[in-house]
């Protein structure tokens, strides 16, 4: 399995995960299959933050979704704490389940717009627990305070809130069941500026206080610089890079990399980059090149970039899947 070594504490060890999926292509044509995430293992330490960044369609929101098990992977396996999550029996599986915990993009739609704020955070306890009604109150304000919501906020409907209230209201509904882990797809990407940053503090403030693991997913490198302290690069199912935030946004290997980051602005002029411009888009997931997947994008692409897709290996203190870096064709990024 390719992934960097850890002697910090693991909580969650993803094992070539892979999430493929039968198209049907008409009455005259064969299936084809939608291959979203490839073979992605990585560690997640206690009490720290993986952030899984690409474009859209590079397979990371899937990713997310396979480790809260709301999508069964098709192979691979999730070790949390010590069991695989895929061979649990179906008890065991919804016990370990509420450990792992997502908040979902959209604060707008991920609310019921029907029921009031204090039913919405004790639902998981209605489900999940024996709480008593008056414990289950108690416990939904004491997470509301934790988020920064006031105890009127309880009676209240989710289209009475602001954008940035209702992200607090779901991060206080994912802590109700106590988690260890949670996964925060695009959490703040349908926020104002303003708001990201307020939202993002609160994040790390209750990841210290409860000593939570965070599976960041976000397309924007700015957050990612914020919040992770591990990074994975995904692009087309496949992770191309993989290693500390500070060796991705200090030394980005992959050309990939280095065009996300080259995009990403900077107050700071001494951290700009010569902006690297992609050409063409992302390739089809149904009809994916031969190779490396990146090779039509890719100005430092040869022929075996076109025919030998390249697998994930060491190079320096991040863990690269490029030919380019292998051979040391890779122009330094400046």
């Amino acid at each position: 399995m390719s992934q960097l070594n850890t002697s910090a504490e693991v909580i969650l060890k993803a094992s070539e995960l892979k999430q493929h999926y039968q198209v049907k292509q008409g009455l005259f044509k064969d299936d084809a299959v939608v291959k979203a995430v490839d073979g992605v293992s990585f560690t997640l330490e206690k009490g720290r933050t993986l952030a899984v960044v690409g474009e859209s369609g590079c397979g990371k929101s899937t990713l997310g979704r396979m480790l809260t098990m709301i999508e069964t992977p098709t192979a691979g396996e999730i070790d949390f704490e010590g069991a695989d999550l895929l061979n649990l029996n179906k008890s065991e599986q919804e016990k370990l389940r509420q450990k792992i915990q997502i908040i979902f993009q959209n604060p707008y739609g991920s609310l019921n717009p029907r029921k009031k704020i204090g039913t919405i955070l004790e639902e998981p306890l209605v489900i999940n627990s024996k709480m008593g009604k008056a414990e289950r109150k108690a416990k939904a304000l004491n997470m509301m305070a934790k988020v920064g919501l006031k105890e009127e906020h309880y009676d209240r409907y989710p289209h009475m809130f602001s954008g940035g209230q209702r992200q607090r209201i779901a991060i206080a509904r994912g802590l109700m069941l106590d988690p260890n882990i949670i996964v925060a797809d695009e959490p703040v990407s349908a926020l104002d500026v303003s708001v990201q940053a307020q939202v993002l503090n609160l994040m790390m403030d209750l990841q210290q206080e409860f000593g939570l693991s965070y599976v960041f997913v976000s397309h924007d490198l700015s957050v990612v610089e914020h919040i992770a302290d591990e990074v994975i690069v995904m692009y087309l199912g496949k992770v191309v890079e993989q290693g500390k935030k500070e060796d991705i946004f200090n030394s980005p290997k992959h050309p990939y990399t280095q065009a996300l980051l080259s995009s990403t602005p900077q107050l700071n002029a001494d951290k700009r980059r010569t902006r690297i411009k992609l050409e063409g888009e992302l390739p089809s997931p149904l009809n994916p090149p031969a190779g490396c997947a990146f090779h039509g994008r890719c100005m430092h692409a040869n022929d075996k970039c076109n025919q030998v897709a390249p697998v994930l290996k060491a190079a320096e203190n991040q863990m690269i899947a490029c030919h380019a870096v292998e051979e040391g064709r890779l122009a330094e990024f400046i």
